[in-house]
């Protein structure tokens, strides 16, 4: 009969960032853990707030799935003498397994032929498995850091105070720390500060609510989202969208409850993206606009607690609210009394890395990089591009970004703007940033595009340069992101760029700050290149289209992503996987280059050799004209016509004949075949 698992970990608050993979891990944990215990299961749901983690499990069977088990031994002719006696190698592994000689068998396997045991194995109760399977699962969750406690021999993010394991209502034993499993959980740490039992997952849920607790996150967002709306329209206003601190938020809460404060107007004479950052990152305030989209001097906070009295919580947070603000408008007032390009001569004393320099070279570098790009994709931008690249880099020593790291580029373009420069140019002093994140927005303008592509590139390069690489999931200077941001950058804007010549370019400038051979420092970023690229290409098509193309060449971006959308939809047709077959044998057999003049028809024994190369030839001169085109689809459309001739050819002529003269000429031939698509993709990579 399938039974129901619910484990909860209780521990003091863990942070916001943890929860949300530490869902996914204990999902994905348990289930392997399950499926390598044989023991069948239905639904596996986590929920987590900042004081415990749950996990429950739907139509876990009572009992393990019995097994047939096959032990592998030694080889056959150690295990037997020549006339089929066990020798004592064969006796000793028959009596370690527990049987007679008389039941071993033979089993050939790649390497030969081996002696093994076959045994039923009988499954055993789960709850005996789980008192296993749970520690070992706490255990296994892993958090960006973990701590230990007092003299105890385990870690978890944070000191864990109570386990609830009950499997069909019935409590797995077991020990975690110096914390026994049990039934008792507890109720909201300021509210309901009480242990209660626990039935099984749907008394659970009762429970908690009942001590002012809402374990599930989606159902706290929901009420988090219902709440800062009603909120903000009783206000007068609108809720500035911000799911990003939504999602932090639920995580930051057992019982949220949302409460509206205000803030001085003259604090609007800040720039709006100060005072948004300062309420979201160091507050996490939610921001309020009218109907136009301006901001309002009011914010709304999400409180773990209800309160008697919301007007003490409110006061103190606008208190708060008002000291930080209060030094955003010095900072503000204070930096705007030195013009932005003054500021640069301060970037000289700026230590950006040890080994690659001052702010100020940096700046010095990707700046002549950024001009170089203006030079070959929009000569008429280069004026503002080489502005834009020198100012870039000087609101990190202003006031206001030292005290909020978070607008540094922002604050720049407000400076700029402030001060009469370019509005393009100003605005590229923020671009230059993008992305900040994953699926980031982009650079929209294309100055700030090359200021952007120029900055992280010289980082890259830079510290490959100096043997700063990425190790394991260990990337101190972003140089992934760094990566993942030139690509999309340049695919999003279509730019024909070669990042061959673009790393060579990086690396003469970077001149004796490198510490490394040049050429190994190029191979090593290229290959960086080649592998975010092949990352990024895999989450939108199959692999196999991304490896074919990719082993040709990635050098232009643009159009190897173009040749992998063709050659990915020109897989989707129902006669791909014979034709990929075909080509294949012409990828295997030709794989270097054949040392003969051309194709000589007078060499021609078999009719199939002519078909084939009349059938080339046919085809040969629009699959040059589509390839220059960059019509890879239709290139590949025109190179299918020649399966039925590959086919045919294969069928009647031996390739590799014994005659020197009439081999190489097939062998043209079919490299001849292979120089239709070679520069498309590889199709001995092709699945098929």
């Amino acid at each position: 009969m399938a039974k129901e698992l619910f484990l909860e970990i209780g521990t003091e608050e863990i942070p916001a960032g943890f929860l949300p993979k530490a869902m996914a891990d204990m999902e994905s944990l348990i289930a392997k853990e399950l499926e390598s215990a044989r023991i069948a299961f239905g639904e596996v749901k986590t929920m987590a707030t900042p004081r415990r983690l749950a996990l429950a499990v739907t139509g876990v069977a009572a009992q393990q799935a019995d097994a047939e088990i096959t032990v592998m031994g030694p080889a056959k002719k150690v295990a037997f003498s020549e006339d089929g006696t066990p020798t004592r190698a064969g006796e000793g592994f028959a009596r370690g397994q527990g049987v007679d000689a008389s039941a071993l068998s033979i089993v050939a396997t790649e390497k030969g032929e081996y002696v093994a045991v076959t045994k039923k194995e009988t499954g055993v109760p789960t709850v005996g498995l789980l008192a296993e399977i749970l520690p070992r699962l706490i255990n296994s969750i892993p958090f960006r850091k973990s701590m230990r406690w007092g003299d105890l021999d385990v870690r978890f993010a944070r000191p864990v105070h109570w386990i609830v394991a009950l499997f069909d209502g019935i409590v797995v034993p077991f020990s975690f720390g110096n914390i026994e499993s049990g039934t008792m959980s507890r109720g909201h740490r300021f509210m309901a500060n009480t242990a209660f039992p626990v039935r099984d997952f749907d008394h659970y849920l009762e429970e908690c609510e009942r001590h002012f607790v809402i374990p599930d996150p989606a159902k706290r967002k929901e009420i988090i989202r219902r709440e800062i709306h009603r909120v903000a329209k009783a206000a007068g206003g609108h809720l500035l969208p911000d799911e990003g601190l939504l999602e932090q938020v639920t995580y930051l809460v057992e019982y949220p409850s949302a409460v509206h404060g205000t803030f001085s107007a003259e604090f609007l004479a800040v720039p709006r993206e100060v005072l948004i950052t300062s309420m979201r990152e160091h507050q996490r305030y939610f921001s309020l606009v009218d109907e136009g989209g301006k901001l309002l001097p009011g914010f709304i906070t999400i409180n773990n607690t209800l309160t008697e009295d919301p007007s003490v919580v409110v006061k103190g947070n606008e208190r708060v609210l008002r000291a930080r603000l209060s030094d955003a408008r010095f900072f503000f007032d204070e930096d705007r009394k030195v013009p932005l390009a003054d500021r640069v001569e301060a970037l000289k004393s700026v230590l950006y890395q040890a080994k690659l320099g001052t702010s100020y070279e940096k700046m010095e570098r990707f700046r002549a990089l950024a001009e170089g790009l203006a030079d070959e994709l929009r000569p008429e931008s280069k004026g503002k591009v080489s502005e834009a690249a020198y100012l870039c880099k000087a609101d990190l020593v202003t006031g206001m970004v030292g005290e909020f790291p978070e607008v540094q580029g922002i604050m720049g373009r407000e400076y700029a703007l402030m001060q009469g420069i370019d509005a393009e140019v100003a605005s590229a002093i923020a671009e230059h940033y993008l992305p900040i994140q994953a699926g980031g927005e982009l650079p929209p303008s294309d100055i700030g595009a090359f200021v952007s592509i120029a900055d992280k590139l010289d980082t890259i390069c830079g510290c490959f340069s100096v043997g700063l690489i990425p190790t394991g999931s260990a990337d101190p200077y972003a140089l992934r992101r760094s990566a993942l941001g030139i690509i999309n950058i340049i695919l999003d804007k279509g730019y024909p760029l070669s990042i061959c010549a673009l790393v060579e370019r990086s690396l003469a400038l970077l001149g004796q700050k490198l510490t490394r051979a040049e050429a190994d420092v190029k191979a090593d970023v290229l290959e960086f290149f080649r592998g975010r690229f092949v990352n990024l290409m895999a989450d939108r098509f199959p692999t196999d289209v991304v490896d074919a193309v990719v082993a040709v060449s990635f050098d232009d971006l643009v159009d190897a992503a173009a040749k992998i959308d063709a050659l990915a939809a020109f897989k989707t047709r129902p006669d791909f996987e014979p034709l990929a077959v075909a080509f294949k044998r012409v990828c295997n057999i030709v794989k270097g280059p054949v040392v003969v003049a051309g194709v000589n028809e007078l060499d021609f024994q078999e009719e199939a050799e002519g078909v084939l190369h009349r059938a080339y030839h046919s085809v040969a001169s629009t699959v040059t004209a589509k390839v220059a085109e960059r019509d890879y689809l239709a290139a590949l459309t025109q190179i299918a016509t020649l399966k039925g001739a590959v086919d045919d050819f294969f069928d009647k002529v031996m390739v590799m004949a014994e005659d020197e003269r009439v081999r190489n000429n097939r062998l043209a031939l079919l490299q001849e075949i292979k120089g239709l698509f070679r520069d498309i993709a590889d199709f001995a990579k092709i699945a098929a």
